[in-house]
């Protein structure tokens, strides 16, 4: 898929499951719930695409960013969906505009919790099972590290930020720009538990949309959905059985329709 038709595809998909979140969230009708929700037409922008294009974007990652324009979870902040699996990030500007997507270097050892005082560590004294990065929600923000620059913190307790990718020898050695560049998510766990990306990406878009702050929403490998995210979980649940309820109804009425009268054959 070419990426200009993504991206549209993305924020026009993006709309929708705003509509229909909020729409499930209270009595409203979609079209209604759209406009309290702020969707429109507007939502669809330019944004920076360095996925490759025959990778898609999951629909829970959609569902997960309408829900959150549609709920207000963001609390009108700047946030971000990580998307383990798939090895990529997706930033949004306060507003709901699709700031960007991008591939993401991600922790090499699957799990969705950090193990107790991992954040103390040095990072050469993180066994390798221990290196992941953790599902969940998180309020980010900008801070300095022992003895170097300010980095944008996804988690603080358990040292987890995310930045530029390195141009370092064992960056090199890791071939990590190697691993952003392929086409496959198989190769993209490969850092301690921080959320690498390209030094363009980030200086073009993560950098300017968290500069103060935001939310990471960080999709899980094996723990459940409601267990991340329990706010979300109970809003998809009403929604299914909302869209349920209306198939049940059009497929009702459709029965009580009186039948045509056939024509007798030649």
């Amino acid at each position: 898929m070419h990426k200009l038709v993504r991206t549209a595809a993305l924020s026009l998909g993006l709309a929708w499951c705003g509509a229909l979140a909020a729409a499930a969230q209270s009595s409203a009708p979609e079209s209604e719930a759209a406009e309290e929700a702020g969707v429109s037409e507007s939502a669809i922008s330019p944004a920076i695409d360095e996925v490759d294009p025959g990778q898609p974007v999951s629909q829970t990652v959609v569902d997960l960013a309408g829900w959150v324009l549609a709920s207000g979870d963001n609390r009108e902040l700047p946030f971000a969906i990580v998307d383990k699996a798939a090895a990529q990030i997706l930033v949004f500007g306060a507003d709901g505009k699709l700031q960007g997507l991008a591939p993401a270097l991600i922790g090499s050892a699957v799990g969705d919790e950090s193990a107790p005082g991992v954040g103390d560590r040095e990072l050469k004294d993180i066994p390798l099972e221990e290196r992941t990065t953790p599902a969940g929600r998180y309020l980010a923000g900008s801070g300095p590290p022992p003895g170097g620059k300010s980095v944008l913190w996804v988690d603080y307790a358990t040292a987890v930020s995310i930045h530029a990718m390195e141009n370092s020898r064992s960056s090199r050695k890791e071939k990590r720009k190697e691993r952003l560049a392929s086409a496959s998510p198989e190769d993209n766990r490969i850092t301690h538990g921080c959320i690498n990306v390209s030094p363009q990406f980030y200086s073009k878009v993560v950098r300017p949309a968290f500069k103060e702050g935001g939310v990471f929403y960080v999709l899980p490998d094996s723990m459940a959905l409601q267990a991340a995210f329990p706010a979300f979980q109970e809003t998809t649940s009403r929604l299914a059985v909302s869209r349920e309820e209306k198939k049940t109804a059009v497929a009702s009425k459709s029965s009580k329709r009186p039948a045509k009268k056939k024509k007798p054959q030649d």
